[in-house]
């Protein structure tokens, strides 16, 4: 028996645990088996609240090592050896941010990918990584004719979104650091033989998502109508986005990492789909329709890096994987509703 599998269980480490994906992820690979191993530097608002909600109910299925990954190295490297699988969650994650503070976002993003990278390939065990990555890796998408709607932008002609042919343009810092990020795991798969799988993702959201203005916006605006706080939509709102229930993410996770030989080396879009697209002045009626609240909101000007509409195709993924969502957009805004009335308490904190 291995360390990675003491105890009869697989170890999953996951960098970035205490965020909104992570504990969602934590929680699905515990209740698959998994034992779970934490690392996190506390620095997102809610994380700590997120590792108290898994304690109370998961408590000695899991440990936390509070660490920064890109100056914690031994801390990093002892990490990876005790685990079968790494899902790379950590980095900054918002584009106004890296547009404030290019450099961090460069530190936490890139060279803590790297630094996640060079454990692996130096670690005896090598064990599989997912990636973490974003949409935003495609740019403005400048090249594809957009047609703006009554209340939405549409491609021209792309049927099914955006697919992993489509050329890359990382625009914004944010971009360029998660690109980079995004084609070295790519290519260690290549040079170094080793299974890393890239997902490209487009708006998740769900419980435990500790929204904010500059990130999360389907969570935010959620918390901000069930807890009277007004909005700002920046641009005409018409901006469209496909968005993900983050358990249909996890699934994903779950499918890759049993599947790795199958999709070592590849890179997959993530997100909802053309079934669950929607603008920002379509969400709005719906979220009041959920939360049985008026929503108060102002317009502000385009930030920069903001894609007028994403839609991810995700044919690639049933095809190789048979994942498609589950989840469909009413079903998932009702879920987040719901958790963020239980945690109003909790939210008001961050307010």
């Amino acid at each position: 028996m291995t360390i990675r599998q003491a105890h009869g269980k697989k170890r999953l480490l996951i960098t970035g645990g205490a965020g909104f994906i992570g504990i969602n992820a934590a929680e699905h690979f515990i209740k698959k088996g998994w034992f779970v191993i934490i690392l996190d530097n506390y620095s997102r608002i809610g994380a700590k609240d997120n590792i108290a909600w898994l304690t109370g109910n998961y408590k000695g299925k899991f440990e936390v090592i509070v660490c920064d990954i890109t100056r914690d190295l031994g801390k990093l490297k002892n990490a990876v050896t005790r685990v079968s699988a790494v899902l790379h969650l950590a980095g900054q994650v918002a584009v106004t941010t890296s547009v404030e503070n290019p450099r961090d976002d460069f530190e936490r993003n890139a060279l803590g990918a790297f630094n996640v990278l060079e454990a692996i390939r130096n670690s005896k065990n090598r064990p599989t990584l997912l990636y973490s990555s974003t949409n935003k890796v495609y740019g403005g998408l400048e090249h594809e004719a957009v047609v703006e709607e009554k209340s939405r932008y549409s491609f021209k002609s792309l049927k099914f979104g955006v697919d992993e042919t489509a050329p890359l343009d990382f625009h914004s810092p944010y971009g360029c650091s998660k690109g980079t990020a995004d084609q070295y795991i790519r290519d260690y798969a290549r040079i170094y033989d080793l299974d890393t799988v890239v997902l490209r993702q487009s708006c998740i959201y769900g419980p435990h998502q500790f929204g904010i203005e500059d990130q999360g916006w389907v969570a935010w605006f959620t918390i901000a109508s069930l807890m009277d706080r007004p909005v700002k939509i920046y641009g005409n709102g018409k901006q469209v986005r496909d968005v993900l229930f983050v358990s249909d993410l996890t699934n994903l996770y779950d499918l890759c990492l049993r599947n790795i030989k199958k999709v070592r080396g590849e890179v997959f879009n993530v997100g909802g789909g053309q079934k669950n697209t929607m603008s920002l002045i379509e969400f709005m009626p719906k979220l009041e329709k959920i939360t049985d609240k008026k929503l108060s909101w102002k317009f502000g000007k385009v930030r920069p890096g903001d894609q007028p509409i994403f839609v991810a195709d995700t044919r690639k993924a049933k095809k190789l994987l048979g994942w498609e969502p589950r989840v469909n957009i009413d079903a998932g805004l009702d879920k987040l509703a719901q958790w963020v009335k239980d945690n109003q308490k909790v939210l008001k904190k961050y307010l």
